[in-house]
């Protein structure tokens, strides 16, 4: 109890899926903490509401990476950005989320003071004045990448004429009409966006320096439309969710296993779309499946495109941009009248918020994660970075569920501060491991600002969903790692409704 109420119990940093699911929450396994959800941008959605690209969709089945507390209803398990939207707008409006957000807020401090036991944080408004509010617990569900600034592959654009520009900033009014255009990438982004653009443009061309593994399926789940129609429709979802969780850890650990098998049933896939004479150095990258994210082909739309000439896929290196396009070492021209650099994103960690306690900062690569969740020693913090080798929402999910369980815990023993303690000499004694078992550009770009992860849980952030929700759903929350604490200031009320901040 503290003798001077903050004015939320919970603030949420971001109203995207982890911050909408985090409220979602809450309003129903801790209906007596009051929360606000502050979002610097000024519609909900996160990822799908910033990207505009042509075709943006979701790369995983919308049965997982849909909440598992609201059933996903539409007809296409791969769903696209504007009905990832609608879904989201749905859970905020009926469940009385939306009164709870203050959009235009971008949160660029946070101190946790622990003779108050709460965040004072300041957030910048639309206008550029700053505002202050106070939370004694604060819940990051800023997503894992800069919204502000993509990745720059450093490009000397030269004589270029054309459009450049990048698939995170993509303008609304860009008429790519009869237009040639070269997709500069190979990820999801790009074998998004070709397909895409191939019905009004020209010709469209992505140029990869190394290609990635990719699969087709059906855009719709046969299996999942099929149980809506005999069965309720929670029951119909849950049974989905359960076949599609089991068949991502199933894919994953047999390309792990045996590596081959799985680049033959992709050689396969990809054969049955483009016929036995496609090149298939153009589909073989110099790593084994799932050392990176697959690539997700929706209906084969990719593999459509090129059999109708639309679309094609060169290999190779830029040597320079010229007048009219792009020169490659092997000089080849590709012609084109716009570039797009889909050349990935930049990772950020808790949203590039200016961490401190006590007013001394807090540098989060010198922190272990505790279950993939909490950071150590660091009060009253949670935050959600989604699963590589599943969809982001299971993460997203299990870490909502968990701190409902440790708020709810925390009012019934009249706690403030609940800390995942690591003292000196059991940190020296933790083994590290790497945190992302994983090849890709971006990852490899942004390990040295993650977090620590050890060998030996709960200091870790794993990669394999259904062990963690087992653990976070049943261990103990007073597990001899997490510490309750209170301030030295107590009696008094908690936390109470948001007041005005600004």
């Amino acid at each position: 109890m503290l003798a001077t109420a903050p004015e939320v119990d919970v603030l949420i940093v971001g109203a995207g899926i982890s911050g909408i699911g985090m409220a979602a929450h809450m309003e129903m396994k801790s209906p007596h903490h009051s929360y606000a959800i502050v979002e610097q941008r000024d519609n909900l959605g996160g990822t799908w509401d910033l990207f505009r690209y042509p075709g943006i969709r979701s790369d995983s089945d919308m049965h997982t990476l849909g909440f598992d507390f609201e059933p996903w209803r539409h007809e296409k398990s791969i769903a696209d950005a504007p009905s990832i939207l609608e879904y989201l707008n749905k859970i905020a409006d009926e469940r009385g989320i939306r009164q709870h957000i203050r959009f235009g807020h971008k949160v660029i401090s946070a101190d946790f003071r622990d003779d108050e036991a709460r965040w004072h944080v300041e957030m910048e408004l639309g206008d550029g004045t700053r505002t202050r509010i106070t939370a004694n617990f604060l819940y990051l569900g800023s997503g894992y990448y800069d919204y502000d600034e993509p990745f720059d592959p450093g490009f000397d654009l030269g004589e270029f004429e054309g459009t450049v520009l990048h698939p995170q900033f993509w303008p609304e009014d860009l008429d790519y009409n009869g237009k040639r255009v070269v997709v500069i990438g190979s990820g999801a982004t790009a074998v998004t966006i070709v397909p895409s653009m191939a019905d009004k443009a020209a010709k469209v061309t992505m140029l990869q320096r190394t290609p990635t593994w990719m699969f087709s399926h059906p855009a719709k789940d046969r299996f999942a439309n099929l149980l809506r129609k005999v069965l309720p429709e929670k029951l119909a979802y849950k049974i989905t969710r359960f076949k599609n969780i089991w068949m991502q850890d199933y894919a994953f650990k047999t390309a792990r296993d045996k590596p081959q098998k799985v680049k033959d049933n992709l050689y396969k896939r990809i054969e049955k779309a483009l016929g036995k004479h496609y090149d298939k150095a153009a589909f073989t990258p110099p790593y084994n499946p799932w050392e990176q994210r697959l690539c997700l082909v929706p209906d084969a739309d990719l593999f459509e495109a090129m059999k109708a000439g639309k679309a094609e896929i060169v290999t190779g290196h830029i040597a320079k941009f010229e007048k009219g396009g792009v020169r490659l070492k092997s000089e080849e021209l590709i012609e084109a009248d716009i570039v797009v650099t889909a050349t990935g994103l930049k990772l950020a960690v808790a949203g590039k918020i200016a961490l401190s306690q006590n007013g001394t900062p807090t540098d989060l690569s010198q922190r272990f994660y505790y279950k993939g969740c909490m950071f150590s020693n660091l009060p009253n913090l949670a935050v959600v970075f989604g699963y590589l080798n599943a969809s982001w929402t299971l993460r997203a999910d299990i870490n909502s569920d968990y701190i409902c369980r440790l708020l709810n815990h925390m009012r019934e023993t009249g706690t403030t501060i609940a800390t995942p303690t690591l003292t000196q000499e059991a940190e020296a004694g933790l083994e590290e491991d790497d945190i992302f078992d994983f090849s890709s550009g971006y990852i490899q770009r942004g390990k040295h600002i993650m977090p620590k992860n050890a060998v030996d849980y709960p200091w870790r952030l794993n990669q394999e969903y259904v062990l963690d929700r087992k653990r976070m759903t049943s261990d103990p929350l007073d597990d001899g790692w997490l510490n309750f604490s209170n301030t030295r200031e107590e009696t008094g009320a908690s936390g109470g409704e948001l007041q005005a901040a600004d």
